[in-house]
């Protein structure tokens, strides 16, 4: 663009001005006062030519230092999408474009050609409106970020003409120009809310206030009068005013007061021209306001609602109101009616037609429209919030104009996005129902097409598994998955009446339902071969892909599916990656289709799951990197002590204690993650663990640790810069790039080295804000198949397209083939509603198969059943035919049916028995006794249902239960505060502290001893237990049929209590009566046994007696039949053998007499068969007993032959044996007879008890009958008292979390409580540092005193009313706020606080000045906090209330049920109950008679009345007993006062003695507590360990330094050593040369020496020769001759 420069004294001018505006952004309301007239004329104006350069004040991208990214890496190309969801997004300036906010850009469309032009904000951080100036000259853009700038724009040229600085702090929010356009309002967001008025040409602030303190909405000027505003937002309007006043132009504001009319956010408002402001309603209504208040609410005729929803915008047009709503009409009203409108009853509403409306189309919500007019006609332009821009007549004539949609976009964030594999092409998805196509190259919309639910997944398929690119998969958010096919219309056949379509169409291909909630991830395999979908209802579901979708199986995950990832085709195996919200990230291989044989289910169990779930180590790199800094400090002050050069020096810092690790309760999100090896991935985080890249890896023993339990932690991480808040949301690779999409909307990219990541490739980066800074973070980015375009979709509804590199580098021209229909002519699939998934489908289908396979089962079993009563029909005829003799009865004969079932199986015969006799608890035994024919059976009982063992054993597994979570707990708590006392590691006290200890524990003790004192009204906790215990155990003996009897709560009888007392009642002591009589059977079987043994015994004594002394064997007692029934049934093949040879027999003698047998003819053979079966046991055991005493006679025969006669010692032994045995007879037969005896007593005695019990018995089956009329009763009152029941269980739970609420209230008032208290405590602080300030005798004082309470009476009058009444209507608030506001402006009108006073301290003002503000700022705060503590005490007024009508809701209900529980007493009351008594039972008389009505009689058990009567003598003697012990307790009482005094008395005079005693030795009273405190000075011992500490430090540098002392000593003397040792060994080297020369002088002299001797030894030798001669008489030579030849 092209740029004029300013003059020099112009930007001089822009510079002083945004100094001055900086200055002033602190204030509250800004003055300009007259004073300055003369430095205003001084003052130079910016110039109307001035403009700025685009060039130099918009953003562009940031690129790290020496990273060597090109700053044009991406160039915006297109911009897709439409922020529709911003309340105000739509501004024309003429007929030709629109202009609206898309992230950080505003787009200008041109409605023919829809090419884009682009402006970007200047600081990059978001854009929050724009407005057009009134002559459409203007328009302007106030951003957001930090310190944002609002921007003036000239149209058409779209250069930068002014730009206001210092408006806000973090954004503005709406803009509006005044009618002449001279100035602009500006709203900010949060948190400074300022309203701002500007002289928007000069870039000048004019007023400034803060509008309120919650979220405002809309700021406009009147059309009318233009020093009047209107601001509007959340639960409030407020009125402004710009007052002139002697001291300047003042910015004043009213609140509106709603009153009666309920408080509601107000969106669309206008102003009328006599200062009246009609609002809109969240539920659709008008609201005329005037003089702050609401002079009336309008509705339509039947108080119908003038919109049906919120009142997005009002306008007066050309005396016309023109509302637009919501629900998608624009209504137009009568203005003058409007006006005069006025209450007519209490209701305060007036109702009125429209006088016009028109309803733009279905499913539209209408935010905003504006007006143009071109060439003369007035056109409207609509915001539709559900993603269109419609062109609207409104002249509402015959010739209107049809509204007209000029473009369609998204509604909402943008969920999915995905690209061709094979052109330029690109689908997206959002919540709106709708899946868009795109054209990239074109930048156009080819098609769209609407779903009855929101998308929320997308993919594009591969081109391996769709070559020509046509296909594509999405999720929705019930579920459902549809493959979709994208096509070029053009290539189908001509067809008759088939319409003209586009370039594109979409054709539903095939719809699934795999999931129950969104799909949230689509992916396919590499290969092709398997789609994987992902949903938030925790499973995984696998399809095989061809012609058509057929499922495999699913799997669960632990958590809702964020993301799924294939392997890539490096891998060797196939593996998805599926990453769970909750921080779980799980691996399973690609399930093999033709494997999964499912015939009920789909759930994939043997498919092999590794899980990964994510433990925090972020708490941990910080405490690490903070312990490296600390260690690197303390490095520095290391080195600095030793005197070396250090490069910084370090800063003195507090150390602070290391951070403890910190874990989130709740697992930090995953956000997106990628593979990076096999079994290994990347994740990116958000919540806590934000701000770095995790490498994880699964590991090997998945199989064995349940994944809950898991802690997995990352074995690398990355660190990445800023993103601690501002999390990676998406990742994507693509030219060696890898494309961030971040969560404040901006786009990172990061070049790789081989696509691989390390800390040193993430350092340098180029990052770019593209969607909008708050909520638009990326959810998708992908490039077109050939890496040429960029495509980003986020959270604001934008889809941006961008050129990677330069778009000069595209050298070609480029086209979007679209793909070519199928062959087969393609149909449009009806939309099926779907309500199963695929699983449920599937076991709907296995639930229908069972049912069917039971329902044939049935019918066969029907068949069989009809075939066999046909039988049984037919066989009773042909009986019937039969003479009567020989006609079968109806009573079968048991054998008749043992012969019938002789022909089946043996194995049939038990299992068809048994079965009529499960259904028994016991049978009917009969026990005979032995000696006589008493005898005694057992009672036929059914066995009791399962459900009723559960119900008696109900309360005490439940109570075991109990008691086991209770330890449980209780041991977990054991385990807390062992594990807490373990951590509390104290440290060593000190001498001093151990006394204070003392001290503190002798004052713990008073204060135990004080506090145990009981008070005047102490009770005994054991008299009140004891008391409790009597009225708890005491019995009620009030009559059942008084008016005031009332049931107890425990006593409440219902169905299920019934049956159990019937139940009970109809085994009452049966099973112990059977129990005791099958116990006799035993003992009847074991006495038997016994008697056989002692049988034995008796026989093996008698065989050594004479046969003439044989005592008669007693006979053995035998079992009867009816004794052991359950041996009735068993058999063997001999007996059923047996049994078939006499049925045969019996047949041939009927046939020989030509009769059949008859039932009795069967009795008696069976009887003569045993008969004669007796018999024949009883002749062949006399045979066997026979030859045995035959074979022992022949036996003691041959021993008497075969022996001696026998001497007269054994005569004596065999005589003694005789009697022995004689005596053991007579013992065993006395002993068989006595068991016989006990056995017969024991039967009798234990019929006799059940003779007693059969009575009782007869008892209960009256109260039986009883019982069973009141369980009528109770069947038929049942579902009543549920009702009663629940409602009075509801109404508790309501009262308990009523309470809970209600607790919570009341700790956040105590909170409010005491900030309240601190901020009054810091306000008279501050008082208290003024007063300091100005000293004594301040001439100013007065003055600095009314400059310090400025507004001050306002804000006390504020307190005033709030603390009279906290729980006053927020409309009372609101005018307290316009007075405050009214008497600020007057006491600014008496006092300039501007300005200091001569001769007064500039610095004292000043610092006045700042003490004001301070005041203000906490007397704001205090109002805050007392407005939040009003709110408080009302809502818990309001909780109060409903806790009062919850309490007398549920006494109501609990009185209903106790009139319902009497009422079915009474009921039961009614029932005749018979009691048998006897007479002498009967103390009822009347004239000593019995009467006949014993209907005033009270039936009473003699027990009880024994009780009361005894009870009665017991309570006399108790109280006397009572009475006393209080006298007891009276007198000790008197005695412990007595002597409380007389201690007292004793205290004081040992006080006093002490004083003295003090006094005396110290001259003054001592404190001997502090004196014991400070006995000791724990400085003193702190500085004497110091010095020890010292002391031995240097101690042991002493130490150290004389041993180096001694090692210097040493090494001087070991030098010198080694000096001399040098020295000798030179020595020694020249001894040794003088030594070897004189070894050679002394080898010479003895060669010398030895040839002189050999000399003499020849001569010798000669000289012995010679004297051996005779003539040896010649004397021999002399000594010194000799010697003279040796020398």
């Amino acid at each position: 663009l092209p740029k004029e420069s300013p003059a020099e004294g112009e930007e001089e001018h822009v510079e002083s001005d945004t100094e001055r505006d900086d200055l002033e952004e602190h204030g509250k309301t800004e003055v300009a006062p007259k004073e300055e007239g003369s430095l205003e004329k001084a003052e130079k104006k910016i110039s109307e030519t001035f403009f700025y350069n685009y060039e130099d004040i918009c953003s562009r991208p940031s690129v790290t230092e020496d990273s060597g990214i090109p700053i044009n890496l991406l160039t915006l190309k297109y911009s897709f999408g439409y922020d529709c969801i911003r309340s105000v997004n739509l501004m024309v300036l003429d007929g030709q474009s629109i202009l609206y906010v898309a992230g950080n850009q505003v787009v200008i469309m041109n409605l023919k050609t829809k090419s884009q032009s682009y402006l970007r904000s200047s600081s990059g951080g978001g854009i929050g409106f724009i407005v057009a100036h009134p002559t459409k000259q203007y328009f302007a853009v106030g951003e957001k970020g930090e310190k944002p700038n609002l921007i003036i724009y000239d149209y058409p040229s779209l250069r930068p003409y002014r730009i206001l600085r210092g408006g806000t702090n973090k954004g503005y929010v709406f803009g509006d120009f005044n009618h002449t356009g001279t100035l602009l309002a500006s709203i900010g967001s949060s948190p400074d809310y300022m309203l701002t008025i500007w002289d928007w040409k000069q870039e000048k602030i004019v007023l400034r206030s803060k509008a309120f303190s919650q979220d405002v909405y809309r700021v406009t000027f009147s059309p009318d009068n233009e020093e009047q505003l209107t601001t509007v937002g959340i639960g409030h309007i407020r009125f402004w005013k710009m007052a002139h006043t002697f001291t300047g132009l003042k910015l004043q504001g009213a609140l509106g007061r709603f009153g009666k009319t309920a408080a509601t956010d107000i969106i669309g408002y206008v102003e009328l021209p006599d200062g009246k402001v009609i609002s809109g309603a969240e539920w659709g209504n008008f609201l005329l306001w005037e003089g702050g208040l609401i002079k009336v609410e309008l509705c339509r005729p039947g108080h119908k609602p003038c919109h049906n929803g919120p009142v997005s915008q009002i306008i007066l047009d050309e005396g016309e109101l023109v509302s637009v709503g919501k629900d998608g009409f624009i209504r137009v009203w009568n203005f003058e009616v409007i006006d005069a409108a006025d209450t007519v009853d209490e209701t305060g509403l007036f109702e009125m037609e429209p006088m016009n409306e028109l309803r733009v189309g279905k499913n539209v919500s209408l935010s905003f429209v504006t007006k143009i007019h071109d060439n003369g006609e007035p056109l409207w332009y609509a915001q539709d919030a559900n993603g269109k821009v419609w062109k609207l007549d409104l002249t509402f004539s015959h010739m209107t104009r049809d509204p007209q949609c000029l473009c369609t976009f998204h509604s909402g964030g943008i969920e999915a996005m995905s690209v061709s594999p094979v052109t330029y092409l690109m689908a997206t998805t959002a919540l709106d129902r709708s899946v868009r196509i795109y054209d990239i190259v074109s930048n156009s919309q080819l098609r769209d097409m609407e779903f009855k639910q929101g998308g929320t997944a997308l993919t594009w398929a591969p081109h391996v598994v769709n070559p020509t690119g046509s296909l594509i998969a999405v999720g929705f958010k019930d579920g459902v998955v549809r493959i979709i096919e994208v096509y070029d219309p053009k290539g189908l056949p001509p067809l008759a009446g088939r319409p003209k379509t586009g370039n594109a169409e979409i054709n539903l291909k095939q719809a699934f339902k795999p999931h129950t909630t969104a799909v949230t991830a689509l992916a396919y395999e590499q290969n092709g071969d398997v789609l994987a979908t992902g949903s938030k209802d925790k499973t995984v579901f696998f399809f095989a892909v061809g012609d058509e979708y057929k499922p495999i199986g699913f799997i669960h995950v632990p958590g809702p599916v964020q993301a799924l990832q294939w392997s890539p085709p490096s891998h060797e195996k196939s593996m998805l990656l599926i990453l769970c919200e909750n921080g779980y990230a799980l691996q399973v291989p690609a399930p093999l289709p033709e494997e999964e044989v499912t015939a009920s289910t789909y759930h994939l169990k043997n498919l092999p799951i590794q899980y990964f779930r994510f433990y925090s180590i972020k708490s941990r790199i910080k405490k690490e990197k903070q312990e490296k800094e600390k260690a690197k400090l303390e490095r520095r002050i290391q080195l600095q002590q030793m005197g070396q050069e250090v490069e910084e020096e370090p800063e003195e810092e507090e150390e602070e204690p290391l951070p403890a690790i910190y874990i989130p309760e709740e697992p930090s999100p995953i956000l997106c993650g990628f593979y990076s090896a096999p079994g290994k991935f990347w994740l990116s985080l958000g919540g806590y663990d934000s701000g770095f890249l995790y490498h994880c890896a699964f590991s090997s023993n998945e199989q064995q640790e349940d994944p809950e339990n898991r802690q997995d932690e990352p074995y690398e991480v990355i660190p990445i810069e800023n993103t601690d808040d501002n999390p990676i949301h998406h990742i994507y690779f693509c030219r060696q790039l890898m494309f961030c999409g971040m969560q404040n909307g901006a786009l990172r990219v990061y070049p790789l080295q081989d696509n691989d990541l390390s800390v040193n490739s993430l350092k340098a980066y180029w990052s770019f804000s593209v969607h909008d800074n708050d909520y638009g973070q990326i959810r998708g980015i992908c490039c077109s198949y050939d890496d040429r375009f960029l495509i980003t979709c986020g959270g604001d509804g934008n889809i941006f397209t961008f050129n990677i590199l330069s778009p000069e580098d595209v050298q070609e021209e480029l086209k979007a083939k679209i793909p070519p229909p199928r062959k087969y002519p393609t149909e449009i699939i009806p939309y099926p509603s779907y309500i199963f998934s695929i699983e449920e489908v599937k076991q709907k289908k296995e639930y229908e198969r069972i049912m069917k396979e039971a329902e044939e089962k049935k019918s066969k079993k029907r068949k069989e059943l009809i075939e066999l009563r046909q039988e049984f029909l037919s066989l009773l005829q042909k009986n019937q035919e039969l003479p009567k003799h020989m006609q079968l009865q109806k009573e079968v004969n048991l054998l008749f049916i043992n012969h019938l079932l002789l022909e089946k199986p043996s194995k049939m015969l038990m299992p068809n028995m048994l079965g009529f006799r499960d259904s028994l608890e016991f049978d009917t035994v009969v026990v005979h006794a032995i000696q006589s024919n008493h005898q005694i059976s057992t009672f036929r009982l059914v066995k009791i249902s399962e459900k009723l063992y559960q119900d008696r054993e109900r309360p005490s597994w439940k109570k075991t239960v109990l008691k086991r979570a209770w330890r449980k707990e209780e041991k977990k708590e054991e385990k807390k505060e062992r594990k807490r006392k373990h951590r509390q590691i104290r440290r060593i006290v000190e001498k001093t502290d151990k006394e204070k200890a003392k001290i503190m524990k002798r004052k713990e003790e008073w204060k135990k001893l004080y506090e145990s004192k009981p008070s005047e009204d102490y009770e005994d906790p054991k008299d009140v237990q004891a008391i409790k215990e009597a009225q708890e155990n005491t019995g009620c003996y009030k009559l059942k049929t008084g008016t005031d009897y009332r049931v107890p709560q425990d006593k409440y009888m219902n169905t299920e209590k019934k049956k159990m007392q019937l139940a009970s009642l109809e085994m009452l002591k049966k099973v112990n009566m059977n129990k005791q009589i099958m116990s006799l059977r035993d003992l009847k079987v074991s006495t038997i046994e016994e008697i056989k043994c002692l049988l034995q015994e008796l026989k093996s004594v008698q065989a050594a007696l004479d046969l003439s002394e044989h005592l008669p064997l007693p006979p053995i007692p035998q079992l009867h039949p009816d004794e052991v029934p359950e041996k009735r049934f068993e058999y063997d093949r001999d007996i059923l053998l047996k049994f078939k040879e006499e049925q045969a027999a019996k047949a041939e003698l009927s046939d020989q007499s030509g009769q059949s047998p008859l039932p009795g003819a069967y009795r008696r053979s069976s009887k003569s068969s045993s008969k004669e079966n007796g018999s024949l046991q009883e002749t062949a055991s006399s045979d066997t007993i026979t030859r045995l005493s035959s074979a022992i006679m022949e036996q003691q025969k041959i021993l008497v032959i075969g022996k001696a006669e026998p001497t007269g010692i054994e005569l004596e032994i065999l005589k003694k044996e005789k009697i022995k045995n004689l005596y053991l007879q007579e013992t065993l037969i006395n002993k068989i007879n006595s068991l016989v005896t006990y056995f017969d007593a024991e039967l009798r005695f234990l019929r006799h008890k059940k003779l007693q019990l059969e009575v009782q018995l007869k008892f209960a089956d009256l109260t039986y009958m009883t019982w069973f009329e009141e369980l009528l009763i109770l069947k038929n009152a049942e579902k009543n008292e549920n009702l009663l029941q629940g409602n009075v269980n509801t109404l508790q739970s309501e009262q308990e979390a009523m309470q809970s609420k209600l607790n919570s209230c009341l700790a956040q008032m105590e909170d409010k409580k005491s900030e309240i208290v601190k901020l009054q405590e810091c306000e008279k602080a501050l008082y208290a540092s003024f007063r300091a300030s100005l000293g004594e005798n301040n001439p100013f004082a007065h003055f600095l005193t009314k400059v310090l309470k400025t507004k001050f009476d306002s804000l006390k009058k504020k307190e005033e009313t709030d603390e009279k009444d906290e729980s006053e209507e927020e409309s009372d608030e609101e005018s307290s706020l316009e007075s405050e506001e009214e008497d600020s402006g007057s006491e600014d009108e008496i006092l300039d606080i501007s300005v200091c006073p001569e001769n007064c301290d500039k610095a004292l003002f000043q610092n006045t000045i700042q003490l004001r503000e301070k005041r203000l700022d906490i007397e704001e705060a205090l109002i805050r906090e007392k407005k939040v503590a009003a709110k408080l005490r009302r809502e818990y007024d309001v909780l109060f209330e409903k806790a009062k009508s919850i309490e007398s809701n549920l006494n109501n209900a609990e009185k209903e049920l106790d009139i319902f529980q009497w009422n079915k007493q009474q009921q039961m009351n009614d029932l005749d109950v018979v009691v048998p008594l006897k007479l002498h039972q009967v103390e009822y008389f009347f004239n000593g008679e019995i009467p006949k009505d014993f209907s005033q009689a009270l039936v009473f058990t003699s027990q009880s009345l024994g009780y009361l009567q005894k009870r009665i003598v017991d309570l006399h003697h108790e109280n006397i007993k009572q009475r006393e012990i209080y006298n007891e307790a009276q007198k000790q009482y008197k005695q412990l006062v007595q002597d409380k005094k007389e201690m007292e008395i004793t205290i004081k005079s040992l006080e006093e003695k002490c004083k003295k005693l003090m006094m005396l030795k110290f001259g003054r009273v001592v404190d001997f507590e502090a004196v014991q405190a400070r006995s000791v000075n724990i400085r003193l011992e702190e500085l004497e360990l110091q010095i020890i500490e010292k002391e031995y430090e240097h101690s042991l540098e002493i130490k150290e330094f004389e041993l180096f002392q001694k090692l210097m000593m040493l090494t001087k003397e070991n030098t010198i050593k080694a000096q001399q040792l040098n020295q000798f060994w030179l020595e020694k080297q020249k001894l040794e040369n003088k030594l070897d020369s004189l070894k050679d002088d002394q080898v010479n002299l003895l060669a010398t020496v030895l040839h002189a001797g050999l000399g003499l030894l020849e001569s010798g030798k000669e000289f012995i020769q010679l004297l051996s001669y005779p003539w040896s008489n010649i004397l021999p030579r002399s000594q010194s001759a000799i010697q003279a030849d040796i020398a």
